[in-house]
């Protein structure tokens, strides 16, 4: 028999110690059997057969080995244990008066950690649907259908339609990208030419909660639907040293020769102006408003399947320059003496003498905070004086940059405004940089600004920035998938999270103003 080796088996013995001897005594004496004696030796008895019994129980317990793996019982496994945290804490035993330690009566259980997984972001889940069972429908008649469409030329062998104002043989080798051919392709009969059945799938602009986001207005989604989803019908020429070209997109009316203007059209640039798409949302989140929207498509004549931005062409723009793309013409040193003017701020009309446009003095501080952010320099520094550029930059093929010594002569660029609305600018050719480093910064887009629109601001200090970015791209399928998905967006959105900072310190170290400005 093994030495008691715990307090509790020391206090047992010890008792049945004492009652055994007692027992004897009682029933081997002579004395009278009293009921005092009796009951006394019966309390002992019964003590001593649950201690025989407790003996019994743990020499059982002892002799039975461990089990392990798969063979544990299944109530042991499957048995909960709600007062113990699934953090793998537990307090420790409890402490008596006497200096002893009462141990708990628990199982500790050993949990694998999890991968920590990044947060759902509303709207950006797509929920659960009942599968339906399809219902065939009849084919849509001639007046549904809507025209020819665009496909490569090695897609199939047809004659070229002779269209006017349409480019049908246009030599695309300068993008690196395939020729095409303008052809009619296969599907129903109506008026006498072959029309192609428009093709019915889930659109590329995704939202999976009941409404948009609330800085995307009911137009700005119909307007990426509509450039996203509707069939190409055509081709218009138009001037871009940049290789752009203008498609006319299906419409709700049937013109004798698709042309922007009855039918929408949008113009799509090369893939590596895809930042266009990323400026857009960020215009919208700061509540500037001032871009065009745009989307990332995957263009049906061009083999290789890469996406490009295709952004709405708004005719309502003014007329611009061919070599600076503005509407007004403004040099550097007459842009800085608007800015003194403080043109059309809080209704004051500005006198002759003072040389102001017809922009009101806010814009520019909107323009100035927002190329800041993407570092968009082919507008206020066409000959990248404010930085160091790169050989690929446009500055430098073109050899603007050696032009720096009078920055006062340097024309501005890509200034444009609305015909019926010359008080407010359109951001247009919005290519922003992300690889550019801190330390290579362009502040001269800051140069002047004494005041920052107190909406966008608001943003930058709530860092609520990249929810609303990933909430926001997340809608556009193409553009998402495009960058890498979410891991992609990050690492841009990092880049525009550090700007924002070293804004708002440029903002508190020059001391300018935060202002409303929503005329």
């Amino acid at each position: 028999m093994s030495c008691p080796d715990k307090p509790g088996q020391l206090i047992n013995w010890f008792l049945c110690s004492l009652c055994i001897p007692r027992v004897r005594k009682l029933w081997s004496s002579r004395r009278p059997r009293t009921r005092r004696n009796l009951l006394l030796g019966t309390a002992c008895a019964i003590y001593l057969g649950f201690l025989v019994s407790q003996v019994g129980r743990a020499c059982v317990q002892h002799a039975r080995p461990a089990v392990k793996g798969p063979h544990r019982s299944r109530a042991a496994t499957e048995a909960p244990f709600p007062e113990i945290p699934l953090d793998g804490t537990l307090a420790p035993p409890e402490s008596q008066g006497n200096g002893t330690t009462l141990q708990p009566n628990v199982v500790y259980i050993t949990l694998r950690s999890k991968r920590s997984k990044p947060a759902n972001i509303r709207g950006t889940v797509k929920p659960k649907r009942r599968k339906k069972y399809a219902v065939a429908s009849r084919v849509p008649g001639p007046e549904a259908l809507m025209g020819p469409s665009l496909r490569p030329q090695v897609a199939a062998k047809a004659a070229d339609s002779e269209v006017p104002r349409h480019v049908p043989g246009v030599n695309l080798a300068k993008a690196g990208e395939q020729p095409w051919r303008w052809i009619q392709g296969p599907g129903a009969r109506g008026g006498g030419t072959d029309v192609q059945l428009p093709l019915v799938g889930e659109s590329n602009i995704r939202i999976y909660s009941e409404s948009a986001p609330s800085w995307l207005s009911k137009e700005d989604i119909g307007q990426m639907r509509l450039l996203a989803d509707r069939a190409v019908t055509g081709l218009q020429p138009v001037q871009s040293r940049s290789g752009a070209r203008l498609l006319v997109l299906e419409g709700t009316t049937r013109p004798s020769v698709p042309s922007c203007g009855p039918s929408p059209c949008g113009l799509l640039k090369q893939s590596l102006d895809m930042s266009e798409v990323f400026a857009f949302h960020l215009d919208r989140i700061l509540g500037l408003n001032r871009t065009l929207p745009s989307v990332s498509r995957k263009s049906e004549f061009i083999q290789d399947g890469r996406p490009f931005p295709f952004i709405l062409w708004d005719p309502s723009l003014s007329p611009t320059n061919n070599e600076t793309h503005s509407s007004v013409k403004l040099t550097w040193g007459t842009y800085q003496q608007l800015l003194k003017q403080k043109c059309w701020q809080n209704g004051r009309v500005p006198k002759p003498e003072w040389g102001c446009t017809e922009i009101h003095h806010h814009e520019w501080s909107k323009m100035a905070l927002f190329d800041f952010l993407l570092q968009i320099y082919n507008r206020l520094d066409t000959n990248c004086c404010g930085f160091r550029p790169r050989k690929e930059d446009t500055c430098v093929q073109s050899g603007h940059i050696s032009k720096c010594y009078n920055q006062d002569t340097v024309v501005l660029a890509h200034i444009v405004q609305r015909k019926q609305d010359p008080r407010h600018l359109v951001f247009i050719d919005n290519k922003g940089f992300f690889d550019r480093s801190e330390d290579n910064l362009n502040f001269k887009l800051l140069e002047g600004i004494r005041e920052f629109p107190e909406s966008a601001v608001s943003v930058l200090k709530s860092q609520h920035l990249r929810q609303k970015l990933l909430q926001s791209l997340f809608l556009d399928k193409v553009y998402w998938e495009s960058q890498g998905g979410r891991q992609g967006i990050e690492k841009l959105i990092d880049v525009i999270e550090q700007r924002a900072k070293i804004l708002l310190t440029y903002i508190n170290a020059h001391g300018a103003k935060v202002l409303p400005m929503n005329e």
